[in-house]
């Protein structure tokens, strides 16, 4: 029988990698890429687990925050390298919405991941003023004018 950090790590595995690869495939515009993100964080959960993640603390929040920084990291050593990623062209996550994938690309970074966390993965904008920093009313604000910049790109 697995003991309870094995079954922990399991479970989140199973739930979360989805959201996880996401996240960083926003980030990186690259499959394998994004997938060697996926494997840090939770080789991170592994090694350290956060401490106020028990029972009832929320593994979701905590991964997407490792998930961000990873993907972060990732750009600044890639940058450091001189890779070009300037002119990248999007690529489409299978059994999704092409367009709004493609409009998505088009943003920035920031207003990517607002709406991203917002409608993909539910959050309020007081949870993602917390994962990402920033104020709720900021993020309230980017929302709406970034909603907008969506419908724009998606009338194209």
């Amino acid at each position: 029988m697995k003991d309870t950090s094995e079954k922990f790590i399991e479970n989140a595995v199973n739930r979360y990698s989805d959201t996880v690869f996401r996240i960083a495939f926003q980030y990186v515009y690259d499959r394998s890429d994004a997938e060697d993100i996926l494997q840090e964080v939770f080789l991170q959960l592994i090694k350290t687990p956060p401490p106020s993640i028990g029972k009832n603390g929320n593994i979701k929040a905590w991964l997407i925050r490792v998930t961000i920084n990873k993907s972060k990291d990732f750009l600044r050593s890639r940058k450091r390298r001189r890779a070009e990623v300037g002119d990248r062209e999007p690529f489409v996550l299978p059994n999704d919405n092409g367009d709004v994938f493609y409009a998505l690309s088009k943003l920035s970074e920031r207003d990517r991941n607002v709406i991203y966390l917002h409608y993909y993965e539910g959050y309020t904008a007081k949870e993602i003023a917390y994962l990402i920093g920033g104020n709720e009313r900021a993020i309230t604000k980017r929302i709406c004018r970034t909603r907008g910049k969506l419908k724009d790109f998606l009338k194209e």
